[in-house]
């Protein structure tokens, strides 16, 4: 599977859905000028999840559009979270198409669990993508933001359990959280694996370090408050023009790519396939669904795609495989047979699952 798989379908589906951000959030200011409440109202929620609402935190990022886009498609009412009114601005010259009551957009502060819980009201779900950007304006990841970003996540956390709507909630973390280990324990990274926060720290691997941390807060709060948790761990998330549109995400994710290609760890993932597998999983957690799940849809195994995705990146291609172009060595492999075997149709398309 390519890097960039099923790009028109994919730009047209986004596209209608940045217009539909931008025709309800037109509504919303009208709202606001007629001098109705500016906070959500509570809607009802049923027993079924077809039709009831969910919230996507940062909806207008990368991810958070592809998966509050799946949600419409599915069924589902959908709010999304927008960190200031500049995020809607850049969508305002579009027009809306879908049904306006489907999709509301309102402003929910990371740092603020009241505006976070205000949000939140009336949502049966919550899906925290977790999207974060360099506060430096720079394409990367600092030390500080590992913080803010275990910070902002424990901060959902405790809004959701503090919203009696809430019933459940799938976290967005990152398999970066699974693969840094100190010495891995047998040759198979999955779903019940950790990354060594001393590890990360040692070599500077901020994303990692903040995905662990963000993800570890989470499990800790979700078991104190009693809170329903699920976690995606997806791989390195591309689709078409990804590291424009995700830079920070992108460039801090391949920190390290070099050993992540030597030891056959080097993985991405379809944005709209890390959009499936969040529904699924968020529609099996009233069944059997449950703890954390590693989704990607290809390794990095050769060379040749190790060039591709330096191209698609725009780094050298040393940056990603070092400076020889041996294959890597698959001392140690990915599975994700545990999302695999609850999706309906399988995600891998390597042998290294």
């Amino acid at each position: 599977m390519g890097l960039l798989p099923t790009v028109e379908n994919w730009a047209a589906e986004v596209e209608e859905f940045r217009r539909t951000v931008v025709a309800c959030a037109a509504l919303h200011r009208r709202k606001d000028d007629e001098g109705l409440p500016k906070s959500p109202l509570p809607l009802d929620v049923n027993d079924g999840d077809e039709g009831t609402m969910v919230c996507v935190t940062s909806g207008v990022s990368y991810l958070g559009m592809a998966l509050a886009n799946q949600l419409l498609l599915q069924g589902y009412s959908v709010r999304i979270t927008v960190h200031n009114s500049d995020d809607v601005e850049k969508l305002r010259e579009m027009e809306g198409t879908r049904e306006e009551n489907k999709l509301q957009v309102v402003m929910a502060n990371f740092a603020d669990i009241e505006s976070l819980r205000i949000a939140f009201e009336g949502c049966r779900g919550v899906f925290h993508t977790s999207a974060f950007t360099d506060p430096a304006g720079l394409s990367g990841y600092t030390k500080s933001m590992a913080e803010i970003e275990a910070r902002a996540t424990q901060n959902v956390m405790e809004a959701c359990a503090a919203t009696a709507s809430v019933k459940k909630c799938v976290l967005t973390s990152s398999l970066s959280a699974c693969l840094w280990q100190e010495q891995h324990n047998g040759s198979v990274i999955n779903h019940a694996s950790w990354s060594s926060e001393s590890l990360c720290i040692q070599n500077k691997l901020w994303y990692a370090l903040g995905k662990t941390r963000a993800e570890k807060r989470a499990w800790e709060i979700a078991q104190d408050k009693g809170l329903k948790l699920t976690t995606i761990c997806p791989a390195l998330i591309t689709g078409p023009e990804f590291c424009r549109r995700n830079p920070t995400a992108t460039i801090a994710y391949l920190k390290g790519a070099q050993d992540m290609y030597s030891h056959g760890l080097l993985a991405t993932v379809d944005v709209v396939k890390v959009a499936e597998a969040h529904v699924c999983v968020y529609k099996a957690m009233d069944r059997t669904a449950s703890g954390r799940y590693i989704c990607f849809d290809q390794v990095i195994d050769s060379p040749c795609q190790a060039h591709k995705l330096a191209q698609h990146t725009g780094m050298p291609s040393h940056k990603i495989c070092g400076n020889n172009a041996d294959t890597p060595s698959n001392t140690i492999t990915l599975s994700n047979n545990k999302l695999c075997s609850l999706m309906s149709r399988p995600l891998t398309c390597s042998s290294h699952y």
